[in-house]
């Protein structure tokens, strides 16, 4: 292996490493390096973090983000970033979906104050929905995903 090859499979590494590329995407372009079949796309061996940010960092960020505006700043994060990054693309759903379901949930807690029980069940949502927010981030910062409880998928 030629200088040159080995610090483009560094580079990769790296690149990997902080998230911006997928295993299946470095396994593929360290095979281009190793066989000499042709350069990595610059796409893969130029592509920048989103917003400067790792991917990681940036899902972690988009989940928490919720507690600030609930889903303006994940909706517009989800905007920019979901072209560059699949994950980005699908914890973005993964997030509008939630806000959509639990906005629905909440609606139905309020109907159900005339009844007696909406506070119980505004109290619990109020809880589970901080609680699942906090694992969500963790989940995306550890590359994993996690779909919320009792969210309805409208986006696919």
């Amino acid at each position: 292996m030629t200088y040159d090859q080995y610090e483009k499979i560094k580079k990769l590494e790296e690149l990997k490493a902080n998230g911006t590329l997928t295993e299946e995407e470095f396994q593929a372009e360290k095979e281009k390096v190793i066989n000499g079949t042709g350069q990595t796309t610059a796409a893969t061996s130029q592509r920048q973090p989103l917003l400067g940010i790792d991917e990681k960092s940036y899902l972690l960020l988009m989940h928490l983000s919720q507690f600030i505006s609930a889903f303006i700043i994940p909706l517009i994060m989800w905007l920019i970033g979901k072209e560059d990054s699949k994950n980005v693309d699908e914890h973005g759903k993964n997030i509008i979906n939630f806000t959509i379901s639990y906005f629905i949930w909440g609606v139905i807690g309020v109907i159900t104050v005339v009844i007696g029980i909406g506070i119980v069940i505004l109290s619990v949502m109020g809880i589970a929905v901080t609680v699942f927010i906090i694992v969500a981030a963790v989940k995306a910062y550890n590359g994993e995903y996690w779909k919320y409880p009792l969210t309805i998928s409208f986006l696919k």
